[in-house]
């Protein structure tokens, strides 16, 4: 009896943790990857440091809001029940809320860096679209996931702009670069778990044609768009381990699909990725 209490401790525990600590670990790469090449990117000179810190903790603060929030509107799959749980889920929103209000105020007083709006206005839109396509269930949980990750990419022009103070090309360029990528990371982790059982060439081609075509399609695109300077040239470069594992899943030998391990491996493109864009934006 004495053995079941601490088990019983420990779920409860790990039950109150999960009503405001986010359980989406793959959002955090699709966030963190752009708002660290956007940092990097938007880092013009010594004086922006504080706003981009500021800039860091709004984001992290709006991401981790929405975790406990959806806990206790009940959209969430794990809803706050007893009034404990709902005051664990209230007084979690209500910390990130302050902390979130007032570093946005802090960058935005007095007009300053209104160009944030614009950016508000379009996660906002991102995450209702994404909320309407998950009401269609399973047959659009991809679109809604590209959907949603309009708003988590977006934190890339965001910090450049707070960094440079300019919403230019620059900043929409990185923006779609960052999009594309996690667009990529996405398809082709739901092809690896839907055709965990193919084990041809032309099984796994019969399942995924349009990714496996959408890669060359998107290498030849990087390519003339990096020749004709729309792109940094180096920009191309960040994209073929992506593009590469992605081919080669083609035409390896089957084998099972261990999510946790595949969670990983695209952590560590994402990763790459991140690295190797913020290198382009940087001697570009």
């Amino acid at each position: 009896m004495s053995e079941k209490i601490p088990a019983v401790s420990a779920a409860q525990q790990a039950r109150r943790r999960a009503l405001f600590v986010p359980r989406e670990h793959g959002a955090w790469g699709l966030l963190l990857v752009p708002l660290f090449t956007g940092v990097v990117a938007g880092f013009a000179s010594a004086h922006r440091v504080w706003p981009l810190l500021v800039f860091t903790m709004a984001t992290l603060s709006l991401f981790w809001l929405r975790t406990p929030l959806e806990s206790l509107v009940g959209t969430s799959s794990v809803v706050a029940r007893t009034s404990e749980e709902r005051r664990t889920a209230l007084i979690a929103s209500v910390c990130l809320s302050a902390v979130s209000i007032s570093c946005l105020t802090g960058l935005m007083w007095k007009g300053r860096n209104s160009g944030l709006l614009f950016f508000g206005v379009a996660t906002a839109l991102a995450l209702l679209a994404q909320s309407g396509l998950r009401t269609f269930g399973r047959r659009t949980r991809m679109a809604a996931q590209l959907v949603g990750t309009v708003g988590l990419t977006c934190t890339a022009p965001a910090a450049y702009y707070i960094g440079t103070g300019q919403l230019d090309r620059r900043a929409f360029v990185l923006w779609a670069a960052n999009w594309i990528f996690a667009s990529n990371q996405i398809h082709f982790v739901q092809l690896r778990i839907h055709a965990a059982r193919t084990a041809t060439f032309s099984e796994k081609f019969d399942r995924g044609r349009f990714f496996f075509l959408a890669q060359a399609v998107l290498l030849v695109a990087l390519t003339i768009a990096s020749l004709w300077r729309v792109l940094p040239p180096l920009t191309v470069i960040a994209f073929v381990p992506a593009l590469v594992r992605g081919t080669r899943w083609f035409f390896q030998r089957p084998k099972s699909v261990d999510v946790r391990s595949l969670g990983w491996s695209e952590m560590k493109h994402g990763v790459t990725f991140g690295l190797l864009l913020a290198l382009a934006f940087v001697c570009s």
